[in-house]
């Protein structure tokens, strides 16, 4: 999306950054893992078709997408707004995080479906995932973010593999209520609804940068 093509959003354990040409290689080797595949129900592309998405995906207003970076080595940010590719180039690529529009605003149907893929084992289960979709969140939402953006905090879904137990718990705990099952897809659906650590504190929304290239 053009709205983050310049957005870096800094956390002392992780950092989202557009998803640009230098990640896709390393993105590519992500998706010729078949478990990784099916989980984010992904088809293989070549090494070229990968390019090609990306480059897709950073002009289409319909797609809202951040990799995730570790931020446990990151060198000291400057002061001010502006971030280098060059400071953040040491930070391990762990994993991405994605909004999807469904139809525009003011269908009754819109919808707004969150994802989130750590493809880096090592950094599982350490609570990456769960500041990563709060970044995100806190910055899709937010008023002050730039347009087509803000999405109402009511029309976010989330569709998750009924097995999945860790990331439906994630999403409960970011607000979100199950709200079907469908047995078809053996997926259930959440809805936000707040509650959870949500309601209590709201989402870490991290510090905006601007890249500079």
């Amino acid at each position: 999306m053009r709205a983050n093509e310049k957005t870096v959003i800094v956390h002392p354990d992780v950092v989202l950054v557009p998803y640009r040409t230098e990640h896709v290689a390393k993105y590519h080797e992500w998706m010729s893992n078949e478990e990784l595949r099916e989980l984010t129900a992904s088809e293989p592309l070549t090494l070229e078709e990968e390019y090609e998405m990306q480059r897709k995906w950073q002009q289409d207003d319909d797609k809202l997408t951040f990799i995730i970076l570790s931020g446990e080595s990151l060198p000291p940010v400057p002061e001010g707004d502006a971030v280098s590719p060059e400071l953040l180039a040491g930070q391990p690529m762990i994993g991405d995080v994605n909004l999807f529009m469904k139809g525009v605003p003011t269908d009754e149907d819109f919808e707004v479906e969150a994802e989130i893929m750590i493809a880096e084992s090592a950094y599982r289960r350490r609570g990456v995932a769960y500041t990563a979709l709060q970044m995100m969140l806190s910055y899709a939402t937010d008023p002050s973010s730039p347009s087509p953006l803000p999405v109402p905090k009511e029309r976010l879904v989330a569709r998750i593999g009924e097995k999945n137990e860790a990331s439906i718990r994630l999403f409960e705990k970011l607000g979100f209520t199950l709200t079907k099952r469908v047995a078809v897809f053996e997926e259930v659906e959440l809805r936000f609804t707040a509650g959870g650590d949500t309601e209590k504190k709201g989402w870490a929304a991290g510090t905006r940068k601007t890249l500079v290239v």
